[in-house]
């Protein structure tokens, strides 16, 4: 018999507060004419949703934006919607997201700590996310691994690695205000 998991309305709030931050944050990109990606606040939203919720959790908020996006509300970047985003060239990092929170969320342990936030999110969080969304960009386009590495990786990682110490240092004050995530 599988055991049932219930939620309280301050857990339900939590969620819906992230998994809303991170749909507004889709909109929030720099177009790049070499890339198939744009530049997007997800991966600093993301790696928020790992850092302040344990890791069901942070699955499920995750998940939640997935099927938000699949079933046509314009949730992913830059408006777009659907199973065509998911499955396109650029879906893979959509996936990637829901790996690496929940991986992060594991990982961050117990209490807010910096330090571990920013290496769990840097040498976990950003590498997930970028394989995953690597692989499905070479498969889709039919590109080279160095194609699909140099347009769909490496422009992203300093920026990236920006907005994981900005998701860290964010994480210490938004706990106090959502209260106590574990």
């Amino acid at each position: 018999m599988m055991k049932s998991t219930t939620y309280n309305a301050g857990t339900l709030t939590r969620l819906a507060l992230l998994i809303a931050m991170n749909c507004v944050s889709a909109y929030m990109i720099i177009p790049l004419p070499f890339s198939l990606s744009p530049i997007s606040l997800q991966t600093l939203v993301v790696n928020l949703v790992a850092y302040l919720l344990p890791p069901k959790q942070a699955c499920a908020a995750m998940l939640a934006y997935v099927c938000i996006g699949l079933i046509g509300i314009p949730v992913f970047t830059g408006g777009a919607s659907g199973p065509g985003k998911m499955f396109g060239p650029t879906g893979g990092y959509i996936w990637g997201y829901v790996v690496a929170v929940t991986l992060i969320a594991w990982l961050k342990g117990k209490e807010y700590n910096f330090k571990r936030f920013v290496i769990v999110g840097v040498c976990i969080g950003l590498p997930v996310i970028d394989v995953l969304g690597c692989i499905q960009l070479k498969l889709i386009t039919g590109m080279t691994w160095e194609g699909a590495v140099l347009s769909g990786v490496l422009p992203f990682i300093p920026l990236d690695i920006v907005k994981c110490l900005g998701a860290a240092a964010l994480a210490r004050p938004l706990y106090k205000i959502l209260g106590a995530m574990r």
